[in-house]
């Protein structure tokens, strides 16, 4: 089952998207986050934190979910 993430801008980047999602705490450790897990965006793998998440994207994130960026 996915979780769903919204937001109110056209995008958010990847270090936004991980503390809205309440997977770190701050925005700093996102960098510390991405090199430690695998982070998937639409299937495919991608570890960078300004990583641009619009509505419909997919994030999967193993031992943490699936989450669904929605409006």
């Amino acid at each position: 089952m996915e979780k769903q993430i919204k937001i109110d801008t056209e995008y958010i980047t990847m270090g936004q998207f991980l503390k809205l999602a309440e997977i770190i705490d701050s925005g700093g450790m996102a960098k510390w986050f991405l090199s430690e897990y695998e982070v998937y965006v639409n299937g495919e793998q991608d570890q960078r934190r300004g990583k641009k998440l619009r509505v419909g994207d997919v994030v999967e994130i193993h031992n943490f979910g699936k989450f669904l960026v929605t409006k």
